[in-house]
């Protein structure tokens, strides 16, 4: 349907989706742009169980789904166009995607972050041969091999665990001595006979043929290398955000983050906001960005509450 949106919402992560919940309900005219699919990060975690009201835990699959519905069951609209640049100025924001051209007189940015690559020989060549950054779409082709997971926070250990399923070794590798995951999610991971770790270790190379074979590794303590026979690599060593399309439209951080007020989420451009990943936090996870998206909607409600009792 043409016209103005009152609200665009980029991305429809957890942070995009409950702010569409509330400014939908709200009975703001309102538009979810998603460039993939519903859930972002959310959608490619197997079982996660620290999102209250699930206590046997919940596919991230099926949460996204189920966060999609109850948006669309207030009316959001859901559009799938990757965007590519925006004029946020003025009263009326125009957002340009692959497929056409949208407008709002608000903005929430919610476009989440990706994982950061390891920036090593093969990473590259190796892309979907191999080498994967998600456990939950690629684990079930690594069915009775090796495996390594390069990483030591909570993604990292979390998907090792849920390799267990189906290869028949996995080796965590992580440059410190110890991990940075959660207590319960590592006592887990070592209780699993499957699973091995290597301390104080990176990977340096990355090698195969058609596809991946075998991993270089230094232990950083005492600059001894070995090669590790491997036909999958995982990688989680952290996020980028999704903001590249923003350098020089907003302010961003050094770190390529949104920069946002923290009491209700405002950038520099009004009727402009920025909730979950997309923006500089100290917790990452699927219930601060829920947080994140219901007071980027109560900005928006205010805002356009101001906006609405101006024109009248």
């Amino acid at each position: 349907m043409p016209g103005v949106y009152d609200v665009v919402i980029i991305g429809g992560g957890p942070a995009g989706l409950t702010a569409a919940l509330y400014t939908a309900r709200a009975r703001f005219r309102t538009l979810i742009l998603e460039r993939l699919a519903p859930g972002g990060q959310m959608a490619t975690t197997e079982h996660i169980e620290n999102y209250p009201g699930f206590p046997l835990g919940m596919n991230g699959v099926d949460l996204s789904l189920r966060m999609l519905e109850q948006a669309e069951r207030f009316g959001t609209e859901v559009i799938y166009d990757e965007v590519e640049r925006v004029e946020l100025a003025g009263p009326i924001k125009v957002i340009r995607g692959q497929l056409g051209s949208y407008e709002g007189r608000t903005v929430i940015l919610a476009t989440g972050a990706s994982p950061r690559k390891l920036g090593v020989v093969g990473e590259d060549k190796f892309t979907g041969a191999g080498v994967s950054y998600c456990a939950t779409c690629d684990g079930a082709l690594y069915a009775d091999k090796r495996v390594v997971v390069v990483g030591g926070a909570d993604s990292a250990v979390e998907e090792a665990s849920f390799l267990t399923r189906f290869a028949s070794q996995v080796t965590i590798i992580h440059r410190r001595d110890q991990f940075r995951a959660a207590p319960i999610i590592v006592e887990r991971a070592l209780q699993n006979p499957k699973i091995q770790v290597m301390y104080d270790t990176v990977v340096e190379a990355i090698y195969g043929e058609r596809s991946v074979t075998s991993v270089a590794v230094r232990n950083v303590k005492t600059n001894t290398t070995e090669t590790v026979a491997t036909s999958g690599v995982f990688i989680y060593v952290g996020l980028i955000p999704n903001a590249g399309f923003l350098a020089g439209v907003l302010p961003l951080d050094r770190g390529g983050y949104v920069l946002a007020s923290e009491h209700d989420l405002s950038t520099q451009e009004e009727g402009v906001f920025a909730a979950g990943d997309v923006r500089p936090k100290s917790l990452r996870q699927v219930a601060t960005a829920v947080g994140d998206g219901a007071l980027a909607a109560a900005g928006v409600e205010r805002y356009l509450s101001g906006v609405i009792k101006t024109e009248r």
